[in-house]
């Protein structure tokens, strides 16, 4: 566990660094799927999918 959560502490770093300096090239997409891949496989993942499922049924209910 505490290796996973060193990579995908690293990999959040590295991502957040690359979008901050400008344009998101192949590598940087990579690491946020690497990104992705780890987060999915920690024990955060359930409520990372409650929320985003609360959110598009947030903004599904909006009528413009």
């Amino acid at each position: 566990m505490v290796v996973s959560i060193s990579v995908v502490l690293l990999l959040l770093v590295l991502a957040v660094i690359f979008l901050r300096n400008g344009g998101l090239k192949i590598s940087h997409a990579l690491v946020c799927l690497l990104l992705g891949f780890c987060l999915a496989s920690t024990s955060i993942a359930p409520t990372i999918n409650d929320g985003l499922t609360a959110t598009a049924d947030i903004v599904s209910g909006f009528r413009p």
